[in-house]
């Protein structure tokens, strides 16, 4: 008994992976080679040919490889701030955090109020005599100007996701290393480089990994402030699947994101590579 039991521990958390990722991916999976009865790869050419999946597929791209890396950076400065902190650390922690109670769909209408014609930067800008009347920002006319703001409502959202999984990395450290780094005459910046990077590349590769997955599934916040006028993979799995009711289509969608998914997780992994027995 005493050797099942491990794996009676791991019974209910493997039976809920069964059943609500293994099994309806098996299903979508299904979906996306089959059409008309009949099994095969028409829904991936259809996907391919539709003039918008390239358009899709890069700006997606293009919002992780600008969206993440700032983040990261900024996470890493919050999280530093915060372990640094002797007093009011708590405080400061629950400040940074807040963004991570505002669900997707509110955040982008909050950046909705603001870049909208009646919004406040408009107001600002009448109020300061810069421009004579309201102007369109998110028109179809400015796509740049959307997305800017779905990079802004991005970073103010989420980077508090990688905030909290960096001081706890970071609280791991022990503080010794960093006294012995600084008794050998090492700056505070060689302090961060040489020791707490290296130290924190486990809670780096959570951190990341998780960022990017929800990165690439980004939905809610180009909806609010984009609409159709920029289209992303998730945005795109949602239409074929509700307005256009081509559920093969959007199942192929959704097997690309995973496949991006897990092709940049095991890039992450490669990259941030621990060591067995180096984990703190």
């Amino acid at each position: 008994m005493p050797r099942m039991l491990p794996y009676l521990l791991l019974l209910p958390a493997t039976a809920f992976l069964c059943v609500f990722f293994l099994y309806p991916f098996v299903l979508v999976a299904i979906d996306s080679i089959s059409r008309d009865g009949s099994y095969g790869i028409e829904n991936y050419r259809r996907m391919l040919g539709h003039w918008k999946f390239g358009t899709a597929f890069w700006n997606t791209m293009l919002l992780a490889a600008v969206v993440v890396p700032i983040q990261l950076a900024m996470a890493l400065s919050m999280a530093t701030v915060v372990s640094k902190l002797q007093r009011g650390r708590s405080a400061v922690l629950y400040i940074f955090a807040i963004p991570l109670g505002i669900s997707d769909l509110a955040a982008g209408l909050i950046w909705l109020s603001i870049f909208e014609q009646s919004g406040f930067l408009n107001s600002l800008l009448v109020g300061l005599g810069l421009v004579e009347k309201p102007i369109l920002l998110l028109g179809y006319q400015n796509v740049w100007i959307i997305f800017i703001a779905i990079v802004l409502a991005e970073i103010w959202r989420a980077t508090a996701i990688m905030m909290v999984i960096l001081v706890a990395g970071m609280g791991l450290i022990p503080k010794e290393y960093g006294e012995a780094a600084e008794v050998f005459g090492a700056s505070k910046w060689q302090r961060f480089v040489r020791v707490t990077l290296p130290m924190l590349k486990p809670s780096l590769q959570t951190a990341l990994i998780l960022r990017v997955i929800l990165a690439f599934e980004v939905f809610a916040v180009v909806a609010a402030l984009g609409g159709t006028q920029f289209p992303v993979l998730m945005s795109e799995t949602y239409n074929w699947q509700f307005a256009m009711q081509e559920r093969g289509i959007a199942a192929a969608y959704a097997m690309v994101i995973l496949g991006v998914s897990v092709a940049f997780t095991i890039l992450i992994l490669r990259l941030l590579h621990v060591p067995k027995g180096a984990r703190l």
